[in-house]
């Protein structure tokens, strides 16, 4: 079965931040991830999941200053200290969370910057934060964006980010694949995600143009979900898309993919119970028990 999870900085915005986890769970969510936790205490948060048996998926480590037009400081080569003392803020909402993942934002490709010494900082800058968060059992994600939303973006290929992680020789990062933002990047959404498959730990969806919910643009999102089950994806799926109205009224695609992975399931799995399958690291070894 695919796992959806509601993205609360996109999902229910016509609702205060903390009413979104209520909305979230009547909505049949099981989980939730959002851009940041910082603005929030962690007791809060945590009785916000427990209230509404909900998971805490995933969120971002701190990104600098984001109302400033910031989207990640993980390859500017000044601001190192300032990155690593965000691992230890992230360290402790994900313990007290709960959270398996945490993905991280490479950033804009700082000016005066030789793009060499700023891949050499996100690479070392990706090898402290996984090293730490492994401490803790937590997994570290490394998401492309297009430079279309985001001028100058420093990671913006799948295949560029799997060669960052590559080169940070840790076992403990993974890609996470936002399907909007790689269809407008570089396209072949389904032999990618198989290309990619044991390199991928996260997945998330919206479709083009206008990153509103599917069936509102060109992604044959069906057929995705039917190739996701194909190919086994057992991890989280995060809805991070701009309902083009009301959340609720949005949802009908929602039903729809959960009718038919829940069909596709049954089918296969008539006549005994199959185990699942592990979701691997990226080198084929599943992470440890809990972790994704």
């Amino acid at each position: 079965m695919l796992n959806f999870a509601a993205n609360l900085s996109m999902l229910f915005t016509e609702l205060r931040f903390m009413d979104r986890f209520a909305a979230a769970a009547k909505a049949d969510f099981a989980g939730v991830e959002y851009l940041f936790p910082y603005d929030y205490e962690k007791a809060e948060l945590a009785d916000r999941l427990h209230a509404h048996g909900l998971r805490q998926v995933l969120f971002n480590l701190p990104a600098g200053k984001w109302d400033a037009g910031e989207r990640g400081i993980a390859c500017h080569p000044d601001r190192v200290d300032e990155f690593r003392a965000g691992v230890e803020v992230a360290i402790d909402y994900a313990i007290a969370l709960g959270a398996p993942q945490i993905n991280c934002l490479a950033g804009i490709s700082p000016l005066d910057v030789p793009q060499a010494a700023a891949r050499e900082t996100l690479v070392a800058n990706l090898r402290f934060a996984a090293d730490r968060l492994e401490q803790i059992g937590v997994g570290l994600l490394l998401e492309p964006i297009n430079t279309y939303d985001i001028p100058g973006f420093f990671v913006s290929r799948s295949e560029a980010a799997i060669g960052i992680i590559r080169d940070t020789g840790s076992e403990n990062i993974k890609l996470q694949y936002d399907i909007y933002h790689m269809q407008r990047m570089e396209g072949e959404l389904a032999n990618t995600l198989s290309k990619l498959f044991s390199a991928i730990g996260h997945i998330q969806l919206a479709d083009n143009p206008g990153r509103n919910e599917p069936g509102t643009g060109e992604i044959n999102y069906p057929f995705l979900i039917k190739h996701l089950q194909m190919i086994e994806y057992s991890g989280w799926i995060g809805c991070e898309y701009r309902p083009k109205a009301d959340t609720v009224r949005g949802l009908d695609w929602l039903a729809s993919a959960r009718t038919q992975a829940h069909a596709k399931w049954e089918k296969k799995h008539e006549g005994g119970v199959r185990r699942p399958r592990h979701h691997g690291r990226a080198d084929g070894r599943p992470f440890d028990q809990g972790r994704s």
